[in-house]
């Protein structure tokens, strides 16, 4: 396991929540990562964020981990939910409510 490895494996442990995103949930720098703040938010979820812009090993690193070629990507406990567009469609059938409902 490479270091950015390493390290990404303990923030998906550490948090139950968890967006590496481009940017902050405050500043986010780029369309769906700003979506996939705006889902979260809405489902008033405890989350934790990742900005991979300050980080070259994080951001390739990432896609690595999860096997999943672009970011943001969500982690849910541990499991990969995926990108802005697998949680839109999962935010409109429900599914992410329930999903991170023990947090929201």
């Amino acid at each position: 396991m490479t270091d950015a490895s390493s390290r990404i494996a303990d923030i998906v442990k550490a948090n139950d929540i968890v967006l590496f995103m481009k940017g902050t949930a405050l500043f986010p720098q780029c369309g769906f990562s700003s979506r996939a703040i705006a889902i979260l938010d809405r489902l008033g979820a405890r989350y934790e964020t990742v900005d991979v812009l300050q980080d070259q090993d994080i951001r390739q690193g990432i896609k690595a981990y999860s096997e999943w070629p672009t970011i943001p990507q969500l982690y849910v406990r541990g499991e990969f939910i995926g990108g802005s567009d697998i949680m839109m469609e999962m935010y409109e059938s429900g599914e992410l409510q329930q999903l991170v409902g023990a947090d929201a």
